[in-house]
């Protein structure tokens, strides 16, 4: 299980990544540029939890501080997602599965303003002022709106991915539910040994049933 984690959960960082880089930031975009990487964290941290999210939020946050042609601080933006994976994380839904979009919608909406803003104040934490220059009410709304957009296209489709790799369809074969129904009536048996005295038993009986027969017989040869 935790290998298909980790497997899924790099691959779709780097996808995303890779894409969000190569396309995404480069759309010239008003305002914002769609946070795919951002998606993914919270498709993934609303299927394993908070703490799986919060360890894929930073490592893929570091991928994208340390990733070309990033011009910030390295450990911002793993911070950022560090922090949304986990939050994301608490409202998980029961056994990963939606029940409705309105959810996962107001979280993705969340994410997006909350990822903006904390980006932007450990940004001036370290001197960066360039959420001022751009305008932060700009940013904040084209974030929500941009994400909010790309967000059914994209997190229920990495929910069901990672639903799939959680499932183990060797456990519920109905040859493996048969052999663990056998191993289980084997162990309440006990083990050989005890089939074994089983065994004595039954033919010690079974000797002192013929000997109560011999008995009757003789006693009626008296008679």
């Amino acid at each position: 299980m935790r290998f298909n984690r980790m497997l899924l959960s790099t691959t779709l960082v780097v996808v995303a990544l890779v894409i969000q880089v190569s396309i995404l930031a480069r759309l010239q975009l008003p305002g914002a540029v769609p946070d795919l990487l951002l998606l993914v964290v919270l498709g993934l941290a609303l299927v394993y939890g908070h703490m799986a999210g919060a360890f894929i939020g930073f490592g893929a946050g570091l991928l994208a501080d340390l990733a070309p042609p990033a011009d910030h601080a390295a450990g911002r933006y793993a911070l950022v997602l560090c922090v949304i994976g986990y939050l994301a994380g608490l409202v998980r839904p029961d056994n990963g599965q939606l029940k409705s979009a309105t959810g996962p919608m107001a979280v993705v909406v969340g994410a997006a303003i909350c990822s903006t803003l904390l980006y932007a104040g450990v940004g001036a934490l370290v001197g960066d002022t360039a959420a001022r220059h751009v305008g932060l009410g700009s940013l904040l709304f084209t974030a929500a709106v941009y994400d909010l957009l790309l967000a059914p296209f994209t997190v229920p489709l990495i929910m069901a991915l990672a639903r799939r790799a959680e499932s183990n369809p060797l456990a519920d074969s109905p040859s493996t539910r048969s052999g663990g129904d056998a191993a289980a009536r084997w162990l309440s048996s006990g083990t050989g040994l005890r089939i074994g005295k089983q065994r004595g038993g039954m033919r010690a009986k079974a000797a002192r049933s013929r000997a109560a027969r011999a008995v009757r017989i003789k006693g009626v040869k008296r008679l």
